[in-house]
């Protein structure tokens, strides 16, 4: 059986960071401003198919070393809680340079394919999604129940469906809204700052969980 025992405990996780308005959501909201909600469902497309693709890569790299040892994984657990926590400092002390950033890269009308490309491009590089895959998602694998990296591999595709039903929701609002949020640069400001709230958080709860595994 490939499903780990905590399940639900994920879900509700993944849900949290994926939500959070970070790099991607951001780009596939400045999308459906400036060019409607088509263009911005390509774009959150191309954005999870870079979702998935990083987390096969951290499953293959990730997964041998964890069916070994809980030790080695450590490391990666303090490296990434610090990076999410400093990921969170960014965008609130940058959030109003972000939010100018999203009303002011307008260019001619993006073709589909070229949305999907731009959103992946956003997806791949977007550090947020990297270090929950490092960091995060092994937390909830479960070695008597098989292959670790079988695990990691599910635990990935569930994330990517549900980023893709979160983005493409972003992705209609934000074009439904396209107007109520082009006037108003502090709307979008909230939506970074709350972005960085949510990655602190989720940074010091991966922190504290590899205290706690230490120290136990």
């Amino acid at each position: 059986m490939i499903i780990p025992t905590r399940i639900w405990e994920y879900v509700i996780t993944a849900i949290v960071i994926i939500i959070a308005p970070g790099p991607s959501v951001l780009f596939i909201v400045a999308r459906a401003i400036a060019w409607g909600r088509k263009t911005a469902v390509f774009t959150a497309v191309g954005s999870v198919s870079a979702t998935f693709i990083l987390s096969v890569l951290v499953a293959l790299g990730l997964g041998p070393i964890l069916q070994r040892s809980d030790l080695a994984y450590a490391p990666v657990q303090w490296g990434g809680g610090a990076y999410l926590i400093y990921l969170g400092i960014d965008a609130i002390r940058h959030r109003k340079i972000h939010a100018a950033d999203i009303t002011a890269k307008k260019s001619a009308h993006p073709t589909a394919m070229k949305s999907m490309r731009d959103g992946f491009w956003v997806g791949i590089l977007n550090p947020k999604t990297l270090v929950f895959y490092a960091a995060v998602l092994p937390q909830f694998i479960d070695r008597d129940r098989g292959s670790v990296t079988t695990q990691l591999l599910f635990l990935g595709a569930l994330f990517a469906i549900m980023a893709l039903i979160s983005d493409s929701s972003w992705a209609l609002l934000a074009g439904t809204a396209r107007k109520w949020l082009a006037t108003d640069l502090g709307r979008l400001v909230v939506l970074r700052a709350t972005g960085g709230v949510v990655m602190i958080t989720l940074g010091a709860l991966v922190v504290i969980a590899a205290i706690r595994h230490t120290l136990g």
